[in-house]
């Protein structure tokens, strides 16, 4: 689970961002697209930010989930400590983080190539996240679970119940 105190470390490291500015180039901060978890997230329909098909989407995405595997990539990334506006619960330790990832360089080209719209990534993560071995375990202790005997049977009826 992410803590709000491990994202504000994460995000502590890289500052703040500045006022728009028209003369800002690709490779300035502020440029850099922005992530939420609620982008890739299965659970949430296209009304409340999902920005993939749903088939493509992830079931409940941490930001510390899409962190992992933006920087696994080789993205160039800075955490933020920020909430998806359209997020009912703001105080919502799990609704909170978003991820600036750059995608061009200074001159415009794709910082890397199989990344060249911000979809591109928004897919990449979706798809890379289940292969993390978070996932992986938790998928399986929830299986091995659901396998344990459960005891007893159904209850029968008593009296009053014939």
């Amino acid at each position: 689970m992410a803590s709000a105190a491990s994202i504000s470390a994460a995000s502590r490291s890289v500052s703040s961002t500045r006022p728009w500015n028209p003369n800002f180039t690709h490779s300035d901060r502020e440029r850099w697209i922005c992530l939420y978890p609620a982008y890739i997230n299965s659970k949430k329909t296209s009304k409340e930010g999902r920005r993939i098909p749903k088939e493509k989407a992830v079931d409940n995405p941490t930001f510390i989930e899409i962190r992992d595997v933006c920087a696994a990539a080789g993205m160039t990334i800075a955490p933020e400590t920020k909430v998806y506006p359209r997020e009912l619960d703001h105080r919502d330790n799990k609704a909170l983080g978003r991820l600036r990832i750059q995608l061009k360089q200074e001159d415009g080209s794709a910082v890397q190539e199989e990344f060249k719209t911000r979809n591109d990534i928004f897919l990449y993560v979706a798809k890379t996240i289940p292969k993390l071995k978070t996932r992986q375990q938790s998928q399986s202790s929830s299986q091995s679970s659901s396998q344990l005997p459960g005891g007893k049977g159904p209850k029968k009826k008593g009296k009053k119940g014939r």
